[in-house]
Parts: structure tokens; C-alpha cells; sequence
């Protein structure tokens, strides 16, 4: 089912070849349809047919059996989490003391470590299909808060994506206070710049930095209400003009109540009067909402994040997803900590966590989920995720014939509602073959590479 062979990585540079590929079976303008002809040059789409024949105008075409789709965007990952899997889930415990667990080994990365934990975490998330990462990223300075030479944090993850062909919206995240008028302690050190300004300087220079690329967008991120305080809100909100601005919103009650406490208004109130909120913006999580701030979300056009394995794997709740689309927010899907990497369990995770709550089935169609798992405009990249003449050529072959998808249907419903990472066969990614028996191989084989960086790190 995964390509054999392709004349060349379309997309190497100006001019390429178009490559013509026959996929049997693909999502294609909302609906499955047969024989789609494809063809691929300078890394976009420039044909795409339905019913078309194989080869185009006298090259072969390289036939893809399986079913096609779009590449996933994953809108919300914090890489170092992947190294905590399998460890917080041992014994009880709360969000809380999950988080103590996860700064032990915040503490314990540098650049050089931090690279090789996310060239294999990174790794692993394209090959469940992920075309687009959203790396929320906080782990800005050294131990004791003084700053790397030369942006190294964050130029570890873009090298570590740049490494495993992925493309990266880097969400350069303020973080000044541990809480509500409360300055930053211990580990948090290192992701604090001092002041919204110096954050904001930090950011414009690593913009400059990165400049020229189309592989990589640098957005912003407010840590969350708690780490930021109200004065520097419209600091953050102006540096990040024009590029997405991600934002942890109402994960846990305690937020809320401590949000009221302090300033008499919930988070997302706080937010909107800070001028945050609008098409630009994400919130992640969103679990505990008013009916008000549903209305705030929908109506300012707010997209939201949800990361539904991440929230029960932490006991954070189910969030209103269903209403909140209603409203008019704008749905992406995220993998968070990790716990699980899977874009097509976050997807049917989305129908079947708000059958629980509701005691109800059919809350979203499988074409409503591949569109939330397909939401790359939110991370800056809006010519992706689908196929069409002009988007950036991105596609996932899917194995139609294992224990898992085998008599499903061969549709969009075996992609939302059997599918897994493990049938992922192959991947592209801008005209590229990342994934599978055309892309090149790895140096080393991605488990291997994992449990290696995860044990360099562990506390």
C-alpha cells in the first residue's frame, strides 16, 4: 500500500519535476472517492483529479493503495512531556502532582539533550500522520534563569523537526509568575524573561533569526492567565500581531477560582478584555467553561484546542466541544504531554468522551473530526491540509487491510473510527516522503532513539 518508488522528492528546489501519483481510495473536498490522480512539483499540489487515469500526459504515476488523507495537524505538544509516559500514571494522584513530576525533568535538559529527546519524540509524532506540530514552548533559559547563547533552546527544536522532515509552529511562550501575583520559583526560572517586554524582545530576535524559512513559524503563546499577569497581557497580544497566539485556558477549577479571587472575572473574560481573543488565537483545553465564556469563544471566532487523551489521562474533565463549535469556535486537536500519540484516537477520542458525559452517540460526523485533525490555519500554515491544486502537497496513506481497518469501509469512518498510528504506512510532507518505504531511513531505529534520550533525561 505505501509507495515503492518516486522519480524524485518533488520539491527539492525551483523547477522539480512534477511526480504523478494514482491514489485508490482518498479524502478528497469532503467526501472518499476513487482513483484521485495527484500530481506534486516544487512541494504543492498542482493537479489534483478524481476519476483520473494512471500516468499523466506520458510519465508513469506511482500508485498509492490504502486511503488517503491529508496530513494531521497536531496543535498542541510540549516534546519533553513524551519522557514522563508510563511513569505519572503509577499510583494517584491530581494535574498537581503530575506537574511536580514533569519539572523534575524539565530541570534536567540543555540543548544537546533536548535535541535528542525531540528528534525522537518529534519522530514518532509524524509518523502517526502528523504533517504539523504545535510546540508550545516554555523551556527558554538555563537552570538558574540566565539566557543560552543564540536562541539554543529553541533552535534545538526546530533542528530536531527540521531532522525528521515535520513542519513547526513554534509557540514561544511568556511566563512570568507561578501564580496570581506570585513570582516564579525553582525550575520555573527557566522560563521566565524577567518582564513581557524582554519576552517580547527575546521572541522578535528569534523571529529574525528564523526568517526566510517556510518550513517554520514562530508564534506566541501566554503560558496561562496564572503565569501572566493582567497589566502584560496586551504586551504579549501586540507582539504577537499577525501570528498565531496560543494560550492554556480553564484546564482545572482551581484556575478559575483563583482567576475570580484575584480579579473578579474567569479567564476567558480576562482575556477577551485584554483583546486576546479572535481567529488568531487558540485556546488549549478550555475544559471548564461558563455558558458566557462559550459565547466569548464562539463569538470572537477563538479556535480551541482540545487534547482529549492528554485531559483524561490527567483527570481534567471533558470540555463543551460540541457547544463550543455551535458558538463558532474554530476545533483543532493537540497531543499535549503525550501520554498518548495518536491523531486518530484524539479524533474519535472528541465523539466518544462527549458520549460518556451526554450518555448520547453522534455528537460529530467523521468529516466534522478529520477537520479538527486537519487544522493547520490555526498554527500559521493555512495552505495545508487538504488536497487541492495549490495547498502544500502533504498526504498519509492509511492500511486499509490490518486487524484494525480490515471491512471498515475503506472511508473516512476507517480513518476516524478504526485507524491507529500503527497503520500510518507512509507520509509526506511538503512534496516529501518522510514517512515510509520511499523516505530515507532512519540512523537509528525510532525506539531505540527514544528510550535512549528518555533515559538521559529521567530524574
Amino acid at each position: 500500500g505505501a509507495p515503492r518508488a518516486a522519480t524524485r522528492p518533488a520539491g527539492a528546489g525551483s523547477g522539480a519535476a512534477a511526480t504523478a501519483y494514482v491514489l485508490r481510495r482518498a479524502w478528497v473536498g469532503g467526501a472518499t472517492r476513487d482513483d484521485v490522480l495527484v500530481e506534486v512539483a516544487d512541494g504543492r499540489f498542482t493537479r489534483v483529479e478524481p476519476g483520473g487515469a494512471v500516468g499523466g500526459e506520458g510519465r508513469p504515476a506511482v500508485v498509492l493503495d490504502g486511503l488517503v488523507v491529508p496530513g494531521q495537524a497536531n496543535a498542541h505538544s510540549h516534546a519533553f512531556h513524551r519522557a514522563l509516559r508510563g511513569r505519572t500514571q503509577r499510583g494517584r494522584g491530581t494535574f498537581w502532582t503530575w506537574r511536580e513530576q514533569m519539572y523534575a525533568v524539565a530541570a534536567r535538559l540543555d540543548p544537546d539533550s533536548y535535541h535528542r529527546l525531540a528528534r525522537a519524540v518529534l519522530g514518532e509524532i509524524v509518523a502517526s500522520g502528523v504533517t504539523t506540530l504545535g510546540e508550545f514552548h516554555y523551556l527558554h533559559h538555563r537552570p538558574d534563569g540566565t539566557p543560552y547563547p543564540d536562541h539554543a533552546m529553541e533552535l534545538a527544536l526546530v533542528e530536531a523537526a527540521r531532522a525528521v522532515g515535520l513542519r513547526l509552529t513554534l509557540l514561544d511562550t511568556c511566563y512570568l509568575s507561578s501564580g496570581f501575583g506570585a513570582p516564579v520559583e525553582g525550575v520555573q526560572r527557566r522560563c521566565s524573561d524577567g518582564s513581557a517586554q524582554a519576552w517580547a524582545e527575546r521572541r522578535a530576535a528569534l523571529v529574525e533569526r528564523l526568517g526566510g524559512g517556510d518550513d517554520v513559524v514562530v508564534g506566541a503563546a501566554i503560558h496561562s492567565v496564572r503565569a501572566v499577569p493582567r497589566a502584560d497581557l496586551p504586551t504579549v497580544v501586540a507582539a504577537a500581531a499577525g501570528d498565531p497566539l496560543h494560550v492554556h485556558l480553564s484546564e482545572q477549577p482551581a484556575e478559575n477560582a483563583a482567576c475570580l479571587a484575584a480579579h473578579g472575572v474567569t479567564p476567558t473574560r480576562l482575556l477577551a478584555d485584554a483583546g486576546a481573543l479572535g481567529p488568531r488565537t487558540t485556546a488549549v483545553h478550555a475544559t471548564h467553561l461558563t455558558d458566557a465564556d462559550v459565547d466569548l469563544l464562539g463569538g470572537s471566532g477563538t479556535r480551541v484546542c482540545l487534547c482529549p487523551t492528554t485531559e483524561r489521562d490527567l483527570g481534567d474533565g471533558v470540555g463543551p466541544a460540541r457547544r463550543l463549535a455551535d458558538a463558532g469556535a474554530v476545533l483543532s486537536l493537540g497531543s499535549d504531554s503525550h501520554a498518548v500519540v495518536d491523531p486518530w484516537e484524539e479524533m474519535r477520542a472528541l465523539e466518544l468522551d462527549e458520549r460518556l458525559t451526554s450518555r448520547r452517540r453522534g455528537h460529530w460526523s467523521a468529516g466534522e473530526l478529520l477537520a479538527a485533525g486537519t487544522d493547520h490555519a490555526g498554527l500559521g500554515f493555512p495552505d495545508a491540509g487538504r488536497l487541492e491544486v495549490g495547498a502544500r502537497a502533504d498526504l498519509v496513506v492509511l492500511d486499509t487491510s490490518s486487524p484494525r481497518t480490515a471491512g471498515t469501509g475503506d472511508d473516512e469512518h476507517t480513518a476516524v473510527f478504526a485507524a491507529s498510528a500503527a497503520d500510518v504506512l507512509a507520509v509526506m510532507v511538503d512534496g516529501r516522503w518522510v514517512v515510509g518505504p520511499a523516505a530515507p531511513a532512519p540512523a537509528q531505529p525510532l525506539g531505540a532513539a527514544l528510550a535512549a534520550a528518555i533515559q538521559e533525561v529521567l530524574p
